[in-house]
């Protein structure tokens, strides 16, 4: 067994000869190099990235002393690529938990099997190298690690996501030399690092060598002061040097022209200040990066520079100035497979998507990111909430929330350097990215001591932005003092609780919402109440929506069918299933239509009607620095989904946080049809940019135009034909009712019609019935429980009579009085329905229900048929061209729509309800010919058509289980609740629920073949 100090249950101590944290950087021969930002352009950076000798081990005391020596004999160990995670690997137990910790709570302790990676890399160090200090730089190992050089120790690092440096010169030669690593799984850092998360090991960023001049620049931190006016800028540089070094220090504006030259001989620390009349400012809209060259020693280094003042003035955040609300999202580091070892150009993806939808905050749930991240958010224009690697919230859940258990690690001294630590690492690390707005100590970690000494450490470091901690809301009881910390931060308020903030005088800070409206699954679906509150009050200052993507792992069946595994599907105890399912996209970045909704909430251009009969729009520019001349307005005119009118307007000449008319100039045509005119606004880019092409749209609107009614005479042609005598005839139970061209079957023990045809064209896949239940979205995890019980998901239907008569000789009436309801429990619904069956053929329903009054809301009323194999096109005129709900319809528009069955349908991960059409006038869900059945209902409906039953939606954990049927469900709902964002956002909003205690239902139901009609 390797002799090690137990250094991984040591809270005290952290390190082992790595160097102090600095700001991140490459030293480059030239500013030419520089500016490209390819490290291996660098003479003096050399990758170790690649492949290494690796052997696992499931505890450390199994570890074989001797690997670590120059010579060991390792050929016959594993190949394992660097970066990369041991359970992306084949390694170890892929493992899911969010808030219980995954070994037992026992700090400063973890199990004795404490599985362990030995890593061992050959390199060559190149012969211009000699002379030079050398260090070896690892960007992020989880959880904590020892180091050899040719067989020599060389030190000890703790802390996953901030970098470790250590200084390798003594140990080194130009040539051959080899390098070893121990990495463990678990050490005390573990109880800080409890994130909602995959629990991943290993070498998983970046690692490289670097060569340096013996006299360097260490260290650099760029001040920089704005005047009142903001017409002049002071850069103040900040250095610290090994040795004495004569520094000359460039500034270029976007450009590339040089605006600022200063120098400065410096022994140690030293200050150079660059000062700029009429600085470009940086915003998240206008990302103008300055380029710092500093030049000393045959080294060229290059930092960003932003000009931009971060603060809080009367309550209200402000950028420059300016107010500006963050419409952030959370982000975690998530690969489908390779866990949190995160390209570039996966970076690139989101940051991309993320711009494409309107976002323009990232909160680094909850650690910091690669810093190359925060390069590109600097370039692209992201405000970033940059928070540290600290999260123990299993602290509380090992005492089962127990009075002060969730605050005992951050109340004890004992771990303050370790807490410290996190925020001091974080800081130096970024403290010259312009993006990163807001320092965050950490998340859910209970509040006292120590996080009061993060954050003042972190004030007294850079005052110039903000401190955050949510944990520090008084609903926890922790420490009160929170003098050093500058916002109020909460997770998942009620939109009440938003608003009464935004009105009470005596909240003085801004109020920032770290986490709310949680996307899991089918939703969010509340995301415009939070917003209208937002808009609403100065001192509101945004949030960010739990989260940016599932944690999905691609894996494949036995039989080879791909999917994405949550906790659980491994084996891995204690777990949280699903729960890491709770993105906006996918794992594979495909955009949920909770995204979608996001994107038109949070849009930065706003349009509502002035006078619409006169085509007059009222137009707001939400944007806080830009006004509207890089967006064109695209308009149509529309009818059912035909185009009747269309325009542009180029120049939208709206400055920011201002509104002014536009007025449309077209006419809609004359002898209008009826009131189903649509103006839809289309708001488009006018040029490509990094993230979008031209024309691409950012944001919509739709009006519908008020129209003179169709005159009184104007019907059908078909009315004017002779209607046939319609013929009943009753076969035992079944009601055979029969016309010039359709025949139909009701069966009245079962209250529902089997079969419906047309020129002998059967309709029907088995019998109609009535609906109640949906399959749980992931936000209905807690009612679900309230509707189990109740025996919605078991629905039968008792039929107490059922009678029929003709009327006159065209119709004919069936009266069904009939309830529904559960196993064990009162019926939760009593109701009489009447079907009404003209000689067209045409099918009438009104439903008259009385719903048991202590009943919680429905989840869904309405009626199902299944139809047979075949009925695979779905045209309607409602709201598309994805699914919407009651609450989450702000990314639909009113149009005509031909789709498929299948395009209807939302592959969730974890299946559930999906796919709904909110607001449907009229659907017709036929063969490829046209022939079907039409469903209408003067209200408006609830409308889908899929292969799955809320039955197959609700037994499958994973879409992989899903047996696609053949033949086409239908629901026609009177109404469905909201989905909300109940998974862990407050609950579903009042306005949203199916709480009705008497409801009547008009729905009409009419076999065509639609190519002839």
């Amino acid at each position: 067994m390797i002799r090690l100090e137990r250094h991984w249950e040591n809270p005290g101590l952290l390190q082992v000869n790595r160097e102090p944290a600095r700001a991140y950087y490459i030293p480059y021969a030239d500013a030419a190099t520089a500016k490209t930002g390819k490290r291996g352009r660098s003479p003096y950076y050399l990758t170790l990235n690649g492949m290494w000798k690796f052997r696992y081990h499931a505890s450390v005391l199994r570890v074989q002393d001797g690997f670590q020596d120059e010579h060991a004999d390792v050929g016959d160990w594993d190949d394992l690529l660097v970066p990369s995670c041991w359970q992306t690997s084949g390694y170890d137990q892929l493992h899911y938990t969010n808030l219980k910790y995954p070994i037992p709570c026992d700090p400063p302790y973890v199990p004795d099997d404490n599985p362990a990676g030995a890593y061992v890399r050959e390199f060559n160090l190149p012969d211009d190298w000699a002379g030079k200090r050398q260090y070896v730089v690892f960007e992020g190992v989880n959880s904590c690690f020892y180091l050899w050089v040719n067989g020599a120790y060389v030190g000890f690092s703790k802390g996953s996501r901030v970098p470790a440096e250590f200084d390798i010169t003594t140990y080194v030669r130009c040539g051959a030399n080899r390098l070893a690593v121990l990495v463990l799984k678990w050490c005390d850092g573990t109880y800080l690092e409890d994130q909602d998360l995959w629990r991943y090991s290993g070498i998983f960023r970046d690692v490289y060598l670097l060569a340096r001049e013996p006299a360097h620049i260490r260290d650099v931190f760029n001040r920089q002061t704005l005047s009142d006016d903001y017409k002049r800028a002071t850069l103040d540089i900040e250095l610290d040097t090994t040795g004495r070094l004569d520094v000359a220090a460039e500034l270029r504006d976007p450009q590339g022209r040089t605006v600022a030259t200063g120098s400065a001989a410096v022994d140690g620390r030293g200050t150079i200040t660059l000062a700029v009349d009429e600085p470009l400012l940086w915003n998240a809209e206008q990302p103008h990066v300055y380029d710092l060259y500093l030049s000393a020693g045959g080294e060229t280094i290059r930092f960003p520079v932003g000009f931009r003042r971060i603060a809080v003035a009367d309550g209200v955040f402000q950028v420059n100035g300016r107010p500006v609300k963050l419409k952030g999202v959370n982000r975690h580091d998530s690969h489908p497979q390779l866990g949190q070892t995160i390209p570039l150009n996966h970076m690139i993806r989101d940051l991309n998507l993320m711009k494409r939808h309107n976002i323009n905050t990232i909160r680094t749930s909850h650690y910091p990111n690669d810093p190359r991240f925060l390069d590109l958010c600097d370039e692209y224009g992201f405000y970033v909430v940059d928070e540290a690697d600290l999260e123990c919230h299993g602290i509380g859940a090992a005492e089962s929330w127990a009075e002060g258990a969730f605050h005992k690690l951050t109340a004890n001294p004992a771990w303050k350097d370790a807490f410290v630590d996190r925020a001091v690492r974080m800081v130096e690390r970024d403290k010259n990215h312009p993006s990163v707005i807001i320092w965050s100590m950490g998340n859910e970690s209970g509040y006292g001591v120590n996080h009061i000494a993060m954050a003042e450490w972190t004030r007294s470091r850079d005052p110039s932005r903000l401190v955050h901690y949510e944990g520090a809301a008084a609903i926890y009881k922790g420490n009160p003092n929170t003098d050093a910390l500058d916002v109020e931060s909460r997770m998942y308020p009620s939109v009440e609780w938003v608003a009464e903030y935004g009105t009470n005088p005596d909240n003085k800070k801004p109020l920032f919402l770290c986490e709310y409206s949680h996307a899991m699954g089918n939703g969010p679906g509340d995301l415009k109440e939070y917003w209208d509150v937002i808009y609403s009050y100065p001192n509101l200052m945004g949030g960010c929506v739990w989260e940016w993507c599932d944690h999905g792992i691609r894996t494949t069946t036995p039989d080879g069918r791909e999917y994405f595994a949550y906790g659980g599907d491994f084996g891995d105890m204690p777990n949280d299933g699903n729960f890491c399912i709770d993105g906006l996209v996918t794992p594979d970045r495909k955009p949920h239509t909770g995204l979608l909704e996001l994107k038109q909430v949070i849009a930065p251009v706003v349009a509502e009607a002035d006078d619409l009969a006169a085509g007059r729009i009222r137009v707001t520019n939400r944007y806080d620095f830009i006004d509207l001349s890089h967006v064109a307005l695209h308009w149509k005119v529309e009818q059912d989904g035909e185009l009747v009118s269309q325009g542009l307007i180029e120049t939208l000449d709206i400055g920011p946080h201002d509104s002014k008319i536009v007025t449309i100039d077209g006419q809609l045509p004359p002898g209008t049809r009826g009131d189903a005119y649509d103006l839809t606004l289309s708001f488009r880019l006018k040029r490509e940019t990094r993230w979008a092409d031209f024309g691409y749209e950012i944001a919509f609107a739709q009006f519908a135009l008020p129209v003179a009614k169709a005159e009184a005479g104007a019907a059908d042609a078909r009315a004017s034909l002779r209607t046939p005598a319609i013929s009943v005839r009753e076969e035992g139970a079944l009601l055979v009712i029969e016309g010039f061209d359709f025949r139909h079957q009701f069966d009245r023990n079962a209250g529902a019609f089997v079969g419906i045809s047309k020129r002998g064209v059967e309709m029907l896949h088995g019998p109609t019935a009535f609906a109640i239940w949906r399959a749980p979205t992931d936000n209905d995890m807690y009612i679900k429980k309230k509707w189990i019980e109740e025996g919605f998901d078991r629905a039968t239907t008792k039929v107490y009579h059922s009678e029929w008569k003709k009327v006159g000789e065209s119709e004919v009436e069936i009266r069904v009085s009939f309830s529904l309801g559960g196993y064990y429990r009162y019926p939760f619904l009593h109701a009489e329905a009447v079907w009404r069956v003209s000689a067209a053929g045409e099918i009438a329903l009104r439903v008259e229900a009385n719903v048991r009054e202590e009943l919680e809301f429905l989840p869904r009323f309405g009626l199902r048929l299944t139809m047979p194999k075949g009925n695979e096109e779905v045209e309607y005129v409602g709201f598309g061209p994805h699914e919407s709900y009651i609450d989450k319809r702000r990314s639909v528009r009113r149009g005509k729509y031909v789709l498929r069955v299948d395009d209807l349908f939302e592959n969730y991960i974890h299946p559930q309800e999906n796919g709904s059409r909110f607001g449907t006038e009229w659907a017709i869900v036929s063969n490829e010919q046209g022939m079907g059945l039409k469903f209408a209902s003067p209200g408006g409906f609830s409308f889908n058509a899929s292969h799955y039953t809320p039955e197959d939606l609700t037994a499958a954990r994973h879409d992989y289980e899903l047996k696609r049927r053949d033949e086409t469900i239908v629901h026609l709902d009177y109404k469905m609740s909201g989905v909300g964002s109940n998974s862990c956002g407050p609950q579903l909003l009042e306005p949203y629920r199916f709480q009705e205690k008497r409801f009547a239902f008009e729905l009409t139901i009419t076999p065509l073949f639609k190519e002839d009609e």
